[in-house]
């Protein structure tokens, strides 16, 4: 009996510390923000590169047919 009654109050405590856990949301701070302001910058700037690259030869393959 004190078996069943230590198991379920360690069933309750293990419950209760896991929703106290699943409560804690890590909150994004401003580093982090700026670092996927920077990283999305860095995508569209390679984009336009790469875009800018086929035109140009796109232009070059034109001027030889």
């Amino acid at each position: 009996m004190i078996k069943n009654k230590i198991t379920i109050t360690s069933a309750i405590a293990i419950a209760a510390m896991l929703a106290v856990l699943s409560g804690c949301e890590k909150k994004e701070g401003p580093l982090e923000k700026a670092g996927k302001e920077v990283d999305n910058a860095a995508a569209n700037v390679g984009q336009k590169i790469e875009n800018a690259g086929e035109k140009m030869q796109d232009a070059v393959q034109g001027d030889k047919k």
